[in-house]
């Protein structure tokens, strides 16, 4: 609800979603930003996927954040990866959050032009 509140439109697709779900979901909408909560401890398979098609899609010039309970070497990998943002519960302020997801949007928007 913060993410709409700060004007986002906001396409939620549900949980369990494979890989190829969320790239096409994201082609479909045609997104701004990827957003992955992921809580199964399976974070740096699951966004490599998503990110390996994203690429094939062209969609790769699309941010993705990822949330949940990351250790801090994952959150290293997944930046590496080429994860825009990870935040994890030590993340509970949703005002610097939404603005953090403003101003990769706005970076990722100014890329493309």
């Amino acid at each position: 609800m913060r993410a709409r509140d700060c004007g986002f439109e906001v396409v939620y697709e549900g949980i369990r979603l494979t890989p190829a779900e969320i790239v096409n979901a994201a082609l479909e909408e045609g997104v701004h930003v990827v957003g992955l909560s992921i809580l199964s401890g399976s974070h740096v398979p699951l966004v490599r996927d998503v990110l390996e098609r994203m690429r094939k899609e062209g969609l790769d010039d699309v941010p993705v954040i990822v949330g949940g309970i990351i250790p801090p070497e994952d959150e290293t990998q997944l930046k590496a990866m080429g994860v825009a943002a990870v935040y994890t519960p030590k993340n509970f302020d949703l005002t610097a959050i939404m603005a953090d997801i403003v101003r990769i949007a706005e970076g990722a928007g100014e890329k493309a032009a």
